[in-house]
């Protein structure tokens, strides 16, 4: 794709550690979430996201198929089949210009990439509940996986599409947050078992059938998901999913 380059920095988990020095708050880090609306502004095609409520909301693991090395592009269907999803996610902070809003999850079928073992034809083992450790990349794949840029308002807009689910999780995204080579968030994005069944029961979702697991019975939704789901609307045959990411720096 036209827009897609590499960040010219890595962002190492060195970084990470200091950064999270920054978070700190009685025991871990934590986050500001802000659920809302997003607005679409009349230039330069700018959304803000509405407050509907403030909290704060734990860090959450990253998961085992983070991979450190960082598309920056609007669009990371690479023609993946699904249905659509544009989010909007805000980074709301005064002090911070120009952060870096990473997402990653699977497709329709469950699989992530670079670890779907495209290169042999078998699909990689589910991860499973626990979400711990680092797996070790099978492929060379890198669709739904991706990084935006935020401006003056703080927005970083990502086209996807609505994520599957595997054996022993709820549907999520995993997302980060990077201000000055530092990763300032780890979290997860979650959606209501509603909207999950109603996606789920047309193509190409269909074919998997219903997630195993539910919200209130996935381990890592019992620590904060309920404050970290996005607000949704429909946008023709897809969804919008937008909230405010209050980062404390």
């Amino acid at each position: 794709m036209s827009n897609d380059h590499r960040i010219s920095e890595r962002l190492s988990r060195r970084e990470a550690l200091v950064a999270a020095g920054l978070l700190g708050a009685a025991g871990g880090a934590w986050a500001l979430l802000r659920g809302g609306e997003a607005r679409a502004a009349a230039s330069a095609g700018s959304a803000r996201a509405a407050a509907a409520r403030c909290v704060l909301a734990p860090e959450m693991t990253e998961g085992p198929y983070y991979i450190d090395e960082h598309l920056v592009r609007r669009d990371i269907t690479e023609g993946k089949a699904g249905t659509p999803l544009e989010l909007q996610l805000t980074v709301e902070d005064a002090s911070i210009r120009n952060a870096t809003v990473e997402v990653w999850h699977c497709d329709a079928q469950g699989d992530y990439s670079g670890y779907d073992a495209a290169a042999s034809g078998s699909p990689a083992a589910p991860p499973g509940g626990g979400g711990g450790g680092h797996a070790t990349p099978t492929s060379s794949t890198t669709y739904l996986r991706g990084a935006q840029r935020t401006g003056r308002t703080g927005l970083a807009v990502f086209q996807t599409i609505y994520p599957g689910w595997y054996q022993g999780r709820t549907t999520h995204i995993h997302l980060k947050v990077h201000v000055g080579g530092k990763e300032v968030h780890t979290g997860q994005l979650f959606f209501k078992d509603s909207l999950n069944a109603a996606v789920y029961s047309i193509a190409p979702y269909s074919a998997r059938g219903q997630p195993d697991i539910t919200n209130a019975s996935d381990s890592i939704y019992a620590s904060g998901g309920a404050r970290s789901l996005p607000a949704m609307r429909r946008k023709g045959s897809g969804y919008v999913g937008a909230i405010a990411l209050g980062v404390k720096s």
